[in-house]
């Protein structure tokens, strides 16, 4: 993609790696790893060993729910599993980029218990809103029938996570966040996880 965009204020990098690659500077050391796709597909681990600090940017936000659509990210099976992975390694301290201040584990796991409440309203909401009356009720009108299913269960899905994470994550209040994110994480049940559902009333 770099290359394609050419632009000089970001320019290609010499060195490229597959999986890991660590890179020594100045007399520091610094592990970069690949674990997959999340936020972007080239999104990396970077661990400052010597420095008791691990850096993955646009996943975890210090304190904040993520911005719309999960943080506009492309891979949303990879992004929940990335702060797992970020747990893996030894770190004290953890850059996540925006929103002013460093992360610690437990703001990692208070972002994760906030995925899986979304997550567990998702899966109760996709197994217990009924689609058909939506493309009966709007007949060849498909796209609407669509539209009225999938807000309904992102309605449902949304509204506890909500309450429960308004004062504990800022910006869950701001329901549009929330709902968001929860609409991206429901067409991925549906749509990486298996079957979409009804194709045609």
């Amino acid at each position: 993609m770099l290359l394609r965009d050419n632009d000089p204020a970001r320019p290609a990098p010499e060195v490229t790696f597959a999986d890991r690659y660590t890179l020594e500077v100045g007399g520091e050391r610094v592990e970069l790893a690949w674990h997959g796709p999340n936020h972007s597909p080239d999104n990396i681990f970077i661990h400052f060993p010597d420095h008791d600090t691990l850096m993955m940017i646009d996943v975890v936000n210090a304190g904040w729910v993520p911005i719309y659509n999960l943080n506009l990210s492309e891979d949303v099976p990879g992004y929940i599993a990335a702060p797992a992975t970020a747990l893996s390694y030894p770190w004290t301290h953890f850059i996540c980029g925006h929103l002013g201040r460093l992360a610690t584990r437990e703001d990692v796991a208070v972002h994760q218990a906030y995925i899986a409440d979304i997550e567990a309203n998702v899966k109760e909401a996709l197994a217990s809103v009924d689609p058909v009356p939506f493309y009966m009720r709007y007949g060849e009108n498909f796209w609407a029938g669509v539209k009225a299913h999938l807000d309904t269960v992102t309605e449902r899905a949304v509204g506890p996570v909500i309450a429960k994470y308004t004062g504990v994550l800022a910006a869950a209040d701001i329901e549009v966040f929330t709902r968001t994110t929860t609409f991206a994480i429901m067409q991925s049940f549906r749509l990486d996880y298996g079957p979409s559902g009804p194709v045609h009333p």
